[in-house]
């Protein structure tokens, strides 16, 4: 397959000390040799690949020196791309790294489209569709443990294992054919239900394995939304605080100091978690906090978690039993704080209002309890850890999907069969499943759906 040569900037726009700008396609290595200039006088076309270069940029009709660089030539098909690629490292900062995109788009190349690298590392048979989701999962990590988890698919932990169940479906749909092409001999029949039910019942039993570490995959991949709620003034921006261990949200004394809702991710024992810091939901005359309580009140019903914040020096009041009775079909946990001050709030009364769920009791003041409230949020959604290496986990939307829908087309077939339903019917429920299947991986996935799952890509990736 040929395409036509792309170019991009590989980092982040802005000042540092390196940017990259790399090329990809048959004319890369054509472009680069056209505007570098080495001591030696060497063309780049007769290096060895896998080298790196000093040298300088110019421009071809002036010879004018546009940047001073150190550039590293590949030659497919031991590329990222499989494609010849040449990676120009030039001074970072917005005019240096531009002007050497400019002079490779004028001297042949074409500006790449977003994920465009990695599109033509699949297209290329260099990964499959779900390493490729993953290279992206893998820049968007929150932590170490998504990070592995990116990593493991990367290596395609997951996708071995699509393609041993794709493998048992097909030998299914072999011995149908068999027995559909010979149906006058029984034993033939009588060989292909038992196999059909072994192959499907091990199938759905390892698509139910994946499901499983699906939530635990997916709150790896894209956070725990996690909203602190509780009445103005009780502390919960100190949590936010304590939580990020960073000032990042104003404390004062003065309640509804908080008019809008707050956001930051943070690492909780391996569990990405977007907290939402909330203005204290409460009924106010102030026009700016009321949007605030408003936008908090939003929040509240797309969140994972509460953590419902109390005051330990207060009594219970009706706003408190009434975030209670809003959050009682959800999974919170109640943060009883300002414990450094005299006791005033009935606990007992608490406990009765949290039923089974977990209490810590803080003081963020002097910084106790946090550790606590860690542990309570990480044992809530993972048993206390996470552990990444031990089990192939699916965190990908668009792959729990596709499995759920396998999983229901296999459970049909299994049914099918107890019910003594022909092996010809039953055949097309396994088919779809072994196509279901493939989209994962990119076998039967339409082009239409590549192209929106590249476009969520960052620029030169």
């Amino acid at each position: 397959m040929e395409f036509d040569t792309i170019a991009a900037i590989s980092t982040p726009m802005g000042e540092g000390a390196i940017a990259i700008v790399r090329l990809s396609g048959d004319q890369a290595i054509e472009i680069a040799d056209r505007i570098f200039h080495s001591p030696s006088g060497k063309k780049l076309s007769v290096q060895p690949s896998h080298t790196i270069h000093y040298g300088h940029l110019k421009e071809v009709e002036t010879g004018e020196i546009v940047e001073e660089v150190m550039l590293s030539m590949m030659k497919g098909p031991k590329t990222f791309t499989r494609e010849d690629v040449v990676e120009i490292n030039c001074h970072g900062g917005l005019v240096s790294v531009n002007r050497v995109l400019q002079l490779v788009l004028r001297n042949g190349a074409r500006l790449a489209e977003p994920g465009e690298f990695t599109k033509r590392a699949f297209l290329n048979g260099r990964i499959d569709l779900s390493q490729a989701e993953a290279v992206m999962d893998l820049i968007r990590a929150k932590t170490d443990k998504a990070m592995n988890v990116a990593l493991g698919q990367m290596d395609g932990k997951l996708s071995r294992l699509i393609n041993q169940l794709r493998q048992a479906l097909i030998e299914v749909l072999a011995q149908v054919e068999v027995n559909i092409d010979y149906p006058e001999y029984d034993d033939v029949e009588e060989m292909t239900i038992p196999l059909m039910l072994e192959k499907s019942t091990w199938v759905k039993q390892e698509i139910e394995k994946l499901l499983q570490t699906s939530s635990q995959g997916k709150i790896l991949r894209e956070g725990l939304s996690t909203v602190i709620l509780g009445r103005p003034n009780v502390g919960k921006s100190s949590l936010l605080n304590s939580l990020v261990q960073e000032n990042k949200a104003i404390v004062t004394d003065v309640a509804g100091t908080t008019r809008d809702i707050i956001e930051e991710y943070v690492n909780v024992r391996g569990v990405p978690l977007r907290l939402v810091d909330t203005a204290g939901i409460r009924e106010t005359e102030d026009i700016v906090e009321r949007i605030g309580v408003e936008r908090s009140r939003q929040v509240l019903k797309e969140a994972d978690l509460i953590l419902l914040v109390v005051n330990y020096n207060d009594e219970l009041t009706e706003e408190d039993e009434r975030l209670f009775e809003t959050i009682q079909n959800m999974d919170f946990i109640v943060v009883v704080n300002k414990t450094d001050l005299p006791q005033k709030i009935d606990l007992n009364r608490v406990r009765e209002l949290a039923g089974n769920r977990k209490l810590v009791t803080t003081s963020l003041l002097q910084e106790e309890g946090v550790a606590e409230l860690e542990e309570a949020i990480a044992a809530l959604f993972f048993e206390g850890s996470v552990e990444a290496g031990d089990l192939t986990y699916v965190s990908n939307a668009r792959h729990i999907a596709l499995l759920h829908q396998a999983l229901d087309r296999i459970n049909d077939a299994i049914g099918a069969a107890n019910a003594g339903v022909p092996v010809d019917m039953i055949q097309i429920d396994v088919t779809r499943s072994w196509e279901i299947l493939g989209e994962i991986v990119g076998d039967t996935v339409q082009d239409s759906l590549i192209n929106q799952l590249f476009s969520q890509f960052c620029l030169g990736k």
